[in-house]
């Protein structure tokens, strides 16, 4: 890893806004980084290697803010959302029970024995995909209250999930790990929500603002490393350390200066650079060798979109269901753990990356009728002109 290398990879990050910049395309961002990936990774120009210590720490870091901000936006805190938690929960519970029966399929067809696995892929939603197409679509309206709750519980649930299916022979202990992490989040909220109430907070923020010190930053990512390294210890996904911290931070509260802070390093570097290295893991010469595998992600991704948009049933959009089905994190968090513990069949990890890219494309070309599906709820009319405080003055000769 040089610096050639990182300034070749901010180059080819601006294929993500590049692609996104025409606004009726309506594509994620994420997507031109991810073929920017692919192209400069071992499946066609080999000059990334996602296997470099150095380029894999990055992208780590990455990964973990990734899902941090994702967590801090999740509007744990608003009132509206009691009202669509029901239906969204209900939604995520449907959802994955009807998983099972195309991960069991699938499992056999190609004869991986990872039906488990299967499962909680099918079901998993990715709240760092669909916040940000929410926002860049403005969506909003009923339709959106009932959406975020199911992405956040189906999000949750599958990444404590994913360890305990992809090597269930240390499940317990990664089920100890993930109630590690989800305790140490759960006491920093405490601690957090302590300081503020007792002021300390306040006088903190306004100290960093006039010193410019950026103290609600440096002690969010040494929170976050912090939780990152009791993942990586107990052998769990850096996501899970990620998105409880965020939603931890989400029900304080996120000064708006630390989103600002947050969104600069993340979407200006390490956000990039982690989804440029995961085009780069998705190797297609692996997929070469086992043809066959090129199905299975195909099919894996088309049995997410179809087991969401079910939830036509239950009154949910076609458009709000496909973006529903976008994967990022677990699909990632199952096909490097399982890599790690030499779980998966050769080819089989890109396969579960298709998957995702599949869910991906369906989600960016589901914009137009999610936007049609979720209008934005109208502004407040705005208010008449003040009447003048005294009468003008007649003219001369009135």
């Amino acid at each position: 890893m040089s610096f050639a290398t990182l300034a070749v990879i901010g180059l080819a990050a601006l294929l993500g806004p590049l692609l996104a910049l025409p606004r009726r395309w309506h594509v994620p961002v994420v997507v031109g980084e991810l073929v920017a990936g692919v192209l400069l990774g071992p499946s066609v120009a080999d000059y990334l290697h996602p296997d470099n210590p150095t380029f894999a720490f990055l992208a780590d870091i990455g990964f973990a803010l990734v899902m941090f901000v994702a967590g801090s936006h999740v509007p744990v805190n608003d009132r509206r959302l009691v009202s669509g938690l029901r239906v969204g929960s209900v939604r995520a519970l449907a959802v994955g029970a009807v998983a099972v029966a195309p991960a069991i399929a699938l499992s056999a067809a190609f004869g991986t024995g990872h039906a488990p696995m299967y499962t909680v892929l099918i079901a998993s939603s990715s709240a760092a995909l669909v916040l940000p197409i929410a926002d860049s679509l403005r969506l909003g309206g009923p339709e959106l209250l009932d959406l975020l709750p199911q992405v956040a519980i189906a999000d949750t649930a599958c990444i404590v999930a994913v360890p305990l299916t992809v090597d269930p022979a240390h499940a317990g202990r990664a089920a100890l790990g993930a109630l590690a992490v989800v305790a140490s989040a759960a006491v920093l909220f405490l601690v957090l929500r302590r300081i503020g109430s007792s002021g300390l907070r306040r006088r903190l923020h306004r100290l960093s603002e006039q010193r410019k010190f950026a103290l609600e930053l440096r002690f969010s990512l040494a929170a976050l490393f912090g939780l990152a390294a009791i993942a990586v210890a107990t052998h769990i996904s850096i996501m899970l350390a990620g998105f409880a911290l965020g939603l931890a931070v989400a029900a304080i509260g996120e000064p708006r200066r630390l989103a600002r802070q947050l969104f600069a390093v993340t979407e200006g570097f390490f956000g990039p650079l982690f989804f440029l290295w995961l085009g780069a893991e998705l190797d297609l010469r692996q997929l070469g060798h086992r043809p066959g595998f090129i199905l299975l992600g195909l099919a894996l991704g088309a049995a997410a979109i179809a087991v969401h948009a079910l939830m036509r049933f239950s009154g949910q959009p076609l458009a709000l269901g496909a973006l529903a089905a976008s994967q990022l994190g677990v699909p990632v968090a199952a096909a490097t753990l399982g890599t790690r513990v030499h779980a998966l069949q050769p080819g089989e990890a890109a396969a579960l990356l298709l998957g995702a890219l599949v869910t991906i494309t369906a989600a960016a070309l589901s914009g137009p009728g999610a936007a049609l599906a979720a209008p934005p709820e109208p502004s407040p009319p705005a208010s008449p002109p003040a009447a003048p405080a005294t009468a003008p003055k007649p003219e001369a000769g009135a």
